[in-house]
């Protein structure tokens, strides 16, 4: 049985003050059953490591660079990350694709990286509208798992997260049918690919994930729990999402 993930993903937003939502989730779901993660900017991560402490809160940064150290101005590598507390980073956002121009084979090495220094990477992959519109939803997101995961994963290093691009932020969601077919299409390939292993690593959706679609969508067939972006900015917003993978 995969346990389910809620991750916070706060993009370039929040403060320290910010932070003491650590201290409400933790008091709302000391037993969730669930494994609830937030994703604060890079100058927030010991803060908000110090804050959860060994409570059921966890703390992931937003991205990592490839390599351990050297002339990369700007950028943060996973054995820093690894030093502030943090346990996971996100990794081949759809932003950081479209602005940065990551490709999957950097979004592969990235991932690589973090989980050489005891990170696990939650890899992001998603198709744009024009994609979905031209049916080519299924062969894009296929492409971009099988090139950017990295060899060897397991279900303990490894978390997928499926975000059609044109979702993000928009207050659109695929049909219920779509994130399954997605979904399904994804579990075949990791078992594929990774044997057993495939089926312990756990498929979060995410774009536009509130309180009032999530249980639908954690209802739905090989939806191990959710990204959330805004949604995960305050604990009134998150908590019932939260309550509902729960429940789910």
């Amino acid at each position: 049985m995969r346990r389910k993930m809620a991750a916070g993903n706060w993009k370039m937003n929040g403060s320290v003050a910010g932070l003491d939502m650590i201290s409400a989730l933790a008091s709302a779901h000391s037993d969730s059953g669930c494994d609830i993660v937030i994703c604060p900017p890079a100058h927030l991560l010991m803060s908000a490591a110090k804050r959860a402490g060994t409570g059921p809160v966890a703390v992931g940064a937003q991205d990592c660079h490839a390599s351990d150290k050297g002339a990369h101005t700007g950028d943060i590598a996973a054995p820093m990350i690894a030093e502030t507390g943090a346990a996971y980073v996100i990794t081949g956002h759809s932003e950081r694709r479209e602005t940065y121009g990551e490709t999957d084979a950097a979004v592969r090495d990235k991932s690589a990286a973090a989980q050489g220094c005891g990170l696990v990477p939650i890899v992001c992959i998603g198709e744009s509208l024009e994609q979905r519109e031209a049916g080519e939803a299924l062969p894009v997101i296929r492409a971009q798992l099988e090139n950017s995961v990295p060899e060897g994963s397991t279900g303990a290093t490894l978390v997928v997260a499926y975000e059609p691009i044109w979702a993000i932020g928009t207050g659109k969601i695929p049909t219920l049918d779509q994130i399954a077919e997605v979904h399904t299409a994804l579990r075949a390939d990791l078992v594929a690919r990774f044997g057993p292993e495939g089926d312990k690593i756990r498929l979060l959706y995410g774009g536009s994930v509130k309180p009032g679609n999530a249980a639908d969508i954690f209802g739905t067939k090989d939806v191990d729990g959710a990204l959330v972006g805004g949604a995960s900015l305050t604990a009134d917003d998150f908590s019932p999402i939260i309550a509902a993978l729960t429940a789910s």
